[in-house]
């Protein structure tokens, strides 16, 4: 049995670390995280105008559904399933999890180790304290269990994990941001997928115009009705319009690959998904944009700046925690037994053989003092620069808004002026021909009208699409399109497979999004080590 003076001597230490313990539960070192001040408009610039709906209590979460383009819905419903950037944000959910973790585990004994060995061991017989009749040949047993334990006094572990959730959060925070981009992209791409159609089909239906004229042309020509001017002009219109169908294609080719890349595929063929009789989606007349106010809870990024600035100040009471002494708890137990004398192996399992430590320890960094403030400092700097990035992507986010939506507003006022003027430059083409072709006027003016109508179907086409490009960036500088994610699960089933196949992850890629934030904050549910 163990000697009596050990169980006292245990049981005091016991009594002192358990007073230290609960010391430390009043002492937090550090600042604890306030959110940033920001200035936030009360209104948006816009407010007036009838198509913007600041009233709304919030905006539509699958913004894109405005179009009522089912191909757009299937487009993006495949990039969420399927898009590279956003499964690489999921891993990084799942890392900051095993992180928070490690974080956790700093709170249980930090080291914990079972040894055990066996040596055969021979002593010189010319050794210092070497007497006659002494075993020189002996063998050593021993096995045991070690741990060391720092005490959290000053609050710098509770710290570490305080910065840990907020990180975790903010790995949530950075993949709904990406999911954002990612709707958003997959609309614009889409659009200007569509919108490259239609400029092609115009400049080809121009193109026939431009054939017909040439032809009256040479026809006149040959009749000696006019110069070869006219045929040199009319060529030069023709082929300057086929020029410009071919750069369109190349914008509609350019346009397709970026889609593939968005849904997870290689640059290939979209017919299966793109139908061919598409058209540039629409918006609707009015759009609900909520309140300024409310965009600071919707936007993702800004949610992430806020989380990162919380992770960082709490790493300044870590640093600060460097200061002070650690206090802890050494100890070990174990049997060790050797078969000089009358012992042998069998006598390694009796009471005599138990060995035991405890006590406390401490250790306090004083000569690294000057290190450990300027640690300190540079903790307190980079929380500094998270407030302020803070406050800027606010800022930004504003900007980005009110951007889209001036974008959004002026391009439908554009597009109502470039649809009279097309309305006219179509009926000016057909005036100038039949005028030309009865010798009315010369061929400058008709000239002069199919290269103004080509100008001007392809502004108004191109701005009908700028129209739901700036519908699209107002959308995303709202931040919309991340709750698609919500009930689902962040790691796809193939991609949890292989990860499983590598490592044992336990209960982490089991997760529900949904309960992670209340998990987090739920401690003595999360805060169970992992042994």
């Amino acid at each position: 049995m163990l000697n009596d003076n050990l169980f006292v001597t245990s049981y005091r230490y016991i009594i002192i670390i358990a007073l230290t313990a609960l010391m430390s539960a009043c002492t937090t070192l550090g600042p604890d995280f306030e959110k940033p001040e920001v200035a936030v408009s009360e209104q948006w610039m816009d407010d007036e105008n009838s198509a913007i709906d600041s009233k709304a209590e919030d905006i539509k979460a699958q913004w894109w559904t405005v179009f009522n383009d089912p191909v757009l819905d299937e487009l993006i419903d495949t990039a969420y399933q399927q898009n590279l950037d956003l499964h690489i944000a999921a891993t990084r959910i799942i890392e900051a999890r095993a992180q928070l973790g490690i974080a956790v585990g700093s709170l249980y004994p930090q080291s914990q180790s079972l040894v055990g060995g066996a040596t055969r061991d021979h002593v010189s017989q010319n050794s210092f304290g070497n007497f006659p009749g002494l075993d020189t040949s002996f063998t050593s047993y021993g096995v045991g269990f070690d741990a060391a334990w720092e005490l959290d006094v000053w609050g710098r572990l509770a710290r570490g994990i305080e910065s840990a959730d907020n990180s975790l959060l903010a790995s949530v925070a950075n993949y709904d941001d990406v999911l954002v981009s990612l709707t958003a992209e997959v609309a614009v791409a889409y659009v200007q997928v569509r919108t490259f159609e239609e400029r092609i089909k115009l400049a080809t239906q121009n193109e026939a115009i431009q054939q017909r004229s040439l032809t009256i042309t040479e026809v006149r020509f040959n009749n000696g009705a006019t110069t070869e001017l006219d045929v040199t002009q009319a060529k030069a219109l023709l082929h300057s319009t086929r020029a410009l169908t071919h750069s369109l294609e190349i914008g509609l080719r350019q346009s397709k690959n970026a889609l593939n890349t968005l849904l997870g595929l290689p640059p290939g063929d979209l017919s299966n998904i793109l139908t061919k009789n598409g058209v540039i989606p629409a918006a609707p007349n009015e759009v609900a944009v909520g309140i300024p106010i409310e965009m600071l809870r919707r936007r993702p990024d800004i949610r992430q700046a806020e989380l990162q600035a919380a992770a960082q100040s709490a790493l300044i009471g870590v640093a600060e925690g460097e200061l002070y002494p650690k206090f802890g708890l050494l100890g070990s137990f174990g049997l060790a037994s050797n078969t000089t004398g009358n012992n042998n192996f069998g006598d390694f399992f009796s009471s005599d053989s138990i060995v035991a430590t405890v006590g406390p320890v401490f250790s306090w960094s004083i000569l690294n003092y000057g290190r450990i403030k300027n640690d300190v400092r540079v903790q307190d700097a980079r929380y500094q620069q998270t407030i302020i990035r803070y406050q800027n992507s606010v800022l930004l986010a504003a900007r980005e808004v009110e951007d889209a939506m001036v974008g959004f507003l002026k391009a439908q006022q554009q597009a109502t002026e470039l649809a009279v003027s097309v309305g006219s430059s179509n009926r000016s083409v057909d005036l100038s021909l039949i005028q030309y072709r009865d010798g009315v006027t010369d061929y400058t003016r008709v000239l002069n009208s199919q290269d103004f109508l080509v100008k001007q179907q392809d502004s108004y086409t191109a701005v009908r699409g700028e129209i739901a490009l700036n519908l699209i960036s107002m959308y995303k500088a709202l931040g919309g399109g991340w709750e698609i994610r919500e009930g689902q699960d962040f790691i796809p089933v193939d991609m949890r497979e292989q990860m499983e196949q590598r490592t044992d992850w336990g209960e982490l890629l089991d997760e529900d999004p949904a309960d992670l934030k209340e998990t987090i904050e739920n401690k003595d549910a999360w805060r169970k080590p992992d042994w």
